[in-house]
């Protein structure tokens, strides 16, 4: 079996195992709503019960999703660089118009917060190349401006 890895930042390491601690102290209170909605009596038509039990369920998940990140996570070296490479910040200008991204695993993808993927299309055409660049992402002009 090959083993894989998760590319995560120190930051994104550190949310999800905060968000695990959450999720593991949820868990009481979300039995305890189980339980109380069980006492209501007839279980094929207690909406509080399904939806108590489906609180679990997701939750339960998302604690065995978040064990499975944190167990194959590869923490990646943020920093200056000298080329685009995974936890750079890197400035660009695509079209006339500068944006701002950090370069992450897809786990830690958010684009809204500046945070994009090296597997995203515009991370792939990003990475390995160097300020000053032009390069061509979907027929637009991209220019790497500064890597931080």
């Amino acid at each position: 079996m090959i083993k894989k890895t998760i590319d995560l930042t120190a930051a994104g390491k550190k949310a999800l195992e905060k968000e695990l601690e959450d999720l593991i102290a949820e868990r009481p209170a979300i039995a305890e709503r189980i339980a109380t909605a069980r006492a209501f009596g007839d279980l094929s038509e207690n909406e509080e019960y399904s939806s108590a039990r489906n609180e679990q369920k997701v939750a339960e998940g998302r604690i065995l999703e978040i064990q499975d990140i944190l167990k194959n996570a590869k923490i990646i070296r943020e920093g200056k660089k000298s080329k685009v490479a995974l936890g750079a910040t890197v400035s660009i200008k695509l079209s006339g118009r500068a944006k701002e991204y950090t370069i992450v695993g897809p786990t830690e993808a958010n684009p809204a917060e500046g945070r994009i993927s090296d597997a995203s299309p515009i991370g792939k055409i990003l990475m390995g190349h160097k300020a000053g660049e032009i390069l061509d992402f979907n027929g637009k002009k991209l220019e790497i401006v500064e890597i931080k």
